[in-house]
């Protein structure tokens, strides 16, 4: 065992990575996917728009009270775009504003939000802090290499005369709070294709020359061929055009980051190819899902859950948005109770040309599909999670988790769980194990860890029930105060663990 201090009184600890766990038994890992609520926004075909999607999340806008949405609608084949803008209240029913600024098909009561004839804003920011209101919005602008800019309201933008910051079509910008400043995980290429790189500036002026933090490997090209298999060999799924059965490649597409709780929270989108068409036809040839993956310090990735997908690909219905690619447009939002993840869902892996010139129609007339389709291929979607519900530590019996040594001074001690069919209590335990004379704590358990007196099973007061925050107690013992570090030690029964914290 280890003495490395845990700090659950900063920050809760969480279980997407071991961080805070010594060790467990009886004990199941389990990754929770989102709840899809789905489509919030939708293409307006009114004005010949295809699919629309976000590279950013909403912005609250405490000003106006609302929640504030820069878009991109596009037009047909070409992929032609322009930006626009939307408003919420809720983050669930959205209104495009006539806005007035730019006219479109004859009319400028129309929701574009940016000049069409110059470049297109790809990433925006709102910040708070700046204490120049010129400056309260920031973007990235550009298909390609991101050029910088701030902004009073989001609409007219400064152009900062600084180096842009080099990438390969897709990025993604955020704010950290634990470094304060800005960070944009951009895509250049490697020998493994797409990957990730990481850029960081204090000031959004100037950024550092991106280093390189994720790429795909060996295990990733053979989950895709596992993946690739998986869709083509269920007829419930949209088949692409064309599956070789040989160029089975993955590639690290983008990765969107959540700061959460001391960390950050990646989500890798894993893109998957079913066969080689000349390029760029390649790009629709696959599908595109996101993973989870955890880091300490923005430069060292871990991957969750054995590279689980974390929101995955739908079956054909006829209605979901979710059944080629899924990409989240950015940090998820935390809401009460509850994470808000919105994301760009696109139906069709391909258009219309691609299934007539490599496949005849085949896989449109088997799934029965209305050609309607590909004129509304793509729109915004929200998925939600309970607080902290990423991963849980679960048992189906009886199971312990011994977490890492911390501090206890008088706190009390709070989990999320999720024991509605059993339930929780907690030992608080020494941290080094007794000598050898001295009988395991539970015979046939996992460790000879003893429990401070006042502390043990005995004493703990059960807990049962669905609980994002609830507080665990011992009958007759006070909270204690002790200068020396101890562990917790969990017993779960019929129970999910999804965190722990020191109040």
């Amino acid at each position: 065992m280890t003495n490395q201090l845990i700090d659950p009184k900063s920050h809760k600890q969480l279980f997407i990575d071991d961080h805070a766990i010594e060790r467990t038994f009886a004990i199941k890992k389990n990754m929770h996917k989102p709840s899809r609520k789905g489509a919030v926004l939708k293409a307006d075909q009114g004005i010949g728009q295809v699919r629309v999607a976000s590279w950013s999340p909403p912005l609250w806008n405490g000003e106006k009270d609302l929640w504030e949405w820069w878009y991109n609608g596009h037009y047909g084949e070409s992929d032609a775009y322009r930006n626009h803008y939307a408003t919420s209240k809720d983050g669930i029913n959205w209104d495009r504003p006539a806005l007035g600024r730019y006219e479109w098909q004859g009319s400028n009561q129309n929701n574009i939000a940016l000049d069409p004839s110059k470049m297109g804003l790809y990433h925006i920011l709102r910040d708070e802090k700046d204490p120049d209101p010129d400056r309260r919005y920031k973007g990235l602008f550009n298909a390609r290499d991101r050029y910088i800019g701030v902004s009073p309201d989001g609409f007219e933008w400064n152009m900062l005369d600084v180096k842009p910051i080099p990438s390969a079509d897709t990025s993604k910008l955020f704010y950290d709070p634990y470094n304060e400043q800005f960070v944009a995980t951009v895509k250049q290429s490697t020998s493994r294709g797409r990957s990730i790189w990481v850029t960081t500036s204090k000031d959004f002026v100037t950024f550092t020359e991106p280093k390189l933090v994720m790429y795909s490997d060996d295990e990733d090209w053979e989950n895709c061929r596992q993946r690739v298999r998986e869709i083509v060999e269920n007829p419930a799924y949209f088949t692409p055009p064309v599956v070789d059965d040989e160029d089975y490649m993955a590639e690290v597409y983008l990765m969107p980051v959540m700061p959460y709780e001391g960390m950050y929270i990646g989500f890798p989108n894993l893109v998957n190819f079913f066969g080689a068409i000349p390029a760029p036809r390649t790009n629709y040839t696959r599908i595109n899902q996101p993973e989870l993956a955890i880091s300490r310090d923005l430069y060292t990735w871990e991957r969750a859950c054995n590279r689980e997908v974390f929101l995955g690909i739908a079956p054909w219905d006829g209605v979901t948005y979710d059944t080629s690619q899924i990409s989240i447009c950015g940090a998820p939002i935390v809401r009460d109770d509850e994470i808000w993840i919105y994301y760009n869902g696109y139906r069709m892996p391909g258009y219309k040309d691609l299934f007539e010139t490599y496949n005849r129609n085949k896989e449109l007339f088997r799934l029965d599909v209305d050609p309607s389709v590909f004129q509304d291929i793509g729109a915004m979607n929200l998925a939600t999670l309970r607080l902290d519900g990423f991963v849980s530590l679960d048992a189906e019996e009886v199971g312990r988790v011994i977490t890492k040594p911390f501090m206890l001074n008088g706190e009390d001690l709070y989990v999320n769980v999720d024991a509605k069919w059993g339930d929780i209590r907690v030992e608080l335990v020494h941290v080094d194990p007794p000598g050898p004379s001295v009988p395991p704590a539970h015979p046939g358990g996992p460790d000879t860890l003893r429990a401070l007196p006042g502390y043990g099973r005995v004493e703990a007061v059960p807990v049962s029930g669905d609980h994002v925050r609830v507080k665990l107690k011992w009958e007759g013992s006070p909270n204690l105060n002790s200068d020396k570090p101890v562990r917790a030690r969990f017993i779960l029964n019929q129970a999910r663990l999804y965190s722990f914290w020191l109040e």
